[in-house]
């Protein structure tokens, strides 16, 4: 007798997927995407992905996570349908090349510099980052102080390379100058491990930091102007189909006011404030941003 609630519930089961099955022709469209890690590292895009699957069945987002430079790559390789990335001066080299199209600004929040507690560098006492960029190098110099670098190409990475340059100085092949290679979340690991310095996104050092994955770092400097950190969807041009169709769809979904709803929400539950702030409503500021690092 006991088997029958769970023969019944099978039973149920069993004829919403028959009815599924029927209705999509038992077919799956998979929409390829390409993405930094940061976006998908904090669980962000899992949350809008299922919400927007949930309004249209049949269809299954498949995340490919890696660095933006990386992601631009696939993606014109045609590995991908649409891309999620934070570097705006290789967004704006695919998009001259004509690989890119569609651009919406999703979310933006800040690069931070971190490093150890005992700050040997006096990081919290710079008047910008490029002055703390020169003080952590000659730290560095003095044996005081280590860097760690993505090294990947990644968004993160390519805003500090620029910084360095900013500051007149190379740090390569500096015995205190670390690459990890890896992303985000690895690096901060690396960097808390090493007692060293780091540039991350705001939104995964504090998704770390408090889930006590980093303790011996801390967020020593950030800013609004050089180090703001702009994302940004694109639909890939070579894509095709349902799955374009589709692609384009989720992209809308993102930038739209239910997408938006969900990114400012993100995080403050768990944390007491969003990992990533939504785009709608800061797209002139953002457009201005996005231009002015496109130059490099």
């Amino acid at each position: 007798m006991r088997l029958v609630p769970v023969l019944t519930a099978l039973a149920a089961v069993g004829l919403v997927l028959a009815v599924f099955l029927h209705l999509s022709g038992g077919r799956v469209v998979r929409v390829q995407v390409t993405t930094t890690t940061s976006l998908y590292a904090t669980g962000l895009l899992d949350l809008l992905a299922d919400a927007f699957t949930g309004k249209h069945t049949g269809v299954r987002i498949e995340f490919i996570a890696v660095g933006s430079g990386e992601a631009l790559r696939r993606a014109a390789n045609g590995d991908a349908c649409m891309v999620f990335v934070h570097a705006p001066s290789l967004e704006k080299r695919y998009i001259d090349e004509g690989v890119l199209t569609g651009h919406r600004f999703i979310a933006y929040n800040y690069f931070a510099i971190v490093g150890p507690v005992s700050d040997p560098a006096g990081v919290a006492k710079a008047s910008s980052a490029v002055d703390a960029f020169r003080r952590i190098y000659a730290a560095g110099e003095d044996g005081r102080a280590r860097f760690v670098s993505r090294g990947d190409n990644s968004g993160t990475h390519v805003r500090e390379t620029m910084l360095w340059r900013l500051a007149g100085l190379d740090p390569e092949g500096r015995p205190w100058y670390i690459v990890s290679g890896q992303g985000m979340a690895k690096t901060l690991v690396m960097a808390d491990e090493l007692g060293a310095y780091t540039l991350s996104d705001t939104g995964t050092f504090l998704k770390l930091s408090l889930d006590g994955r980093i303790p011996g770092l801390r967020l020593l400097y950030t800013n609004s102007s050089e180090l703001i950190n702009v994302y940004s969807v694109y639909l890939v041009k070579s894509c095709s189909g349902e799955a374009a169709h589709y692609a384009r769809m989720f992209a809308e979904f993102v930038a739209g006011p239910e997408g938006q709803h969900i990114i400012a929400s993100y995080g403050v539950e768990k944390y007491g404030r969003p990992l990533f702030y939504p785009a709608m409503g800061h797209e002139e500021m953002l457009r201005e941003a996005w231009e002015r690092l496109a130059e490099g």
